[in-house]
């Protein structure tokens, strides 16, 4: 009876895992970090959609990779913290993506805000839908690759130029030790003016338009999301993909 007893707990406690969507992962993904530096990735999911991942924060040295599952229907973001230190009091701080502490626990990013990778998994229609935005500024090289069965768009969601060199002089953020650009801002971010962050009189399509730093980052990166309502050309689908995240992939040759 006892034996019985223990059976149909354990039984009943991983029903109540299966139910909560903690032992159902419908894609996997690993990211990769190719950059010369360490980068602290950080994974918010979208409020009130699907439980946390087991992991939202962390650190990632250069050449190291980490797998991450999702549980069905999971939809957030993703974006790498970097320049993070720990001061003697033991605070930590990233000069790019800062959420004020190491594992963020899915925390959003204090400005400068950065490159962003956003993933919907099992969306409208049973796809997936993903694609890399830079409507909050960069400060990192993405690559994404969707190892898809089916969908549209192609399997490849690139970012893979560094901006930060290029930046325009009123966008860049420097290093705490000046000199080096680390990030690149948005015009919301830098200049907070309504035509430039779309809100007010300029949040629909007709009014709000690709601006010339909007269009810097499109001319760099084609294929991801650079201002409020540059979606069409910008976001992919496919079904049941596993996926691939790289910081730093190899510059494209320009």
């Amino acid at each position: 009876m006892a034996r019985l007893t223990l059976v149909a707990t354990v039984l009943s406690l991983l029903f109540q895992l299966y139910l909560s969507g903690i032992g159902v992962f419908s894609a996997s993904s690993t990211i990769h970090n190719k950059c010369r530096y360490t980068v602290w990735p950080v994974i918010l999911r979208k409020a009130g959609t699907t439980v946390p991942l087991s992991t939202t924060g962390g650190s990632l040295q250069k050449g190291k990779s980490m797998i991450i599952s999702a549980p069905a229907s999971w939809s957030g973001r993703l974006r790498g913290r970097t320049n993070c230190s720990e001061d003697s009091t033991g605070k930590f701080s990233c000069v790019t993506g800062d959420c004020g502490s190491g594992e963020c626990a899915g925390g959003g990013a204090k400005p400068p805000v950065v490159t962003l990778v956003k993933i919907t998994l099992n969306g409208a229609g049973g796809y997936d839908f993903y694609g890399v935005s830079l409507v909050d500024g960069f400060n990192l090289p993405v690559q994404v690759v969707a190892n898809a069965k089916g969908g549209t768009g192609g399997g490849n969601c690139t970012t893979t130029v560094d901006l930060n060199q290029n930046c325009p002089s009123e966008l860049k953020v420097s290093s705490d030790n000046g000199g080096e650009s680390v990030a690149c801002k948005s015009a919301c971010g830098a200049f907070g003016e309504p035509q430039y962050c779309c809100t007010g009189n300029f949040s629909s399509p007709s009014t709000c338009k690709p601006t010339s730093y909007s269009k810097f980052f499109k001319n760099a990166c084609p294929r991801a999301s650079t201002y409020a309502f540059d979606q069409k050309t910008s976001t992919f689908t496919c079904a049941s993909p596993d996926y691939r995240i790289t910081f730093c992939p190899s510059l494209a040759k320009r």
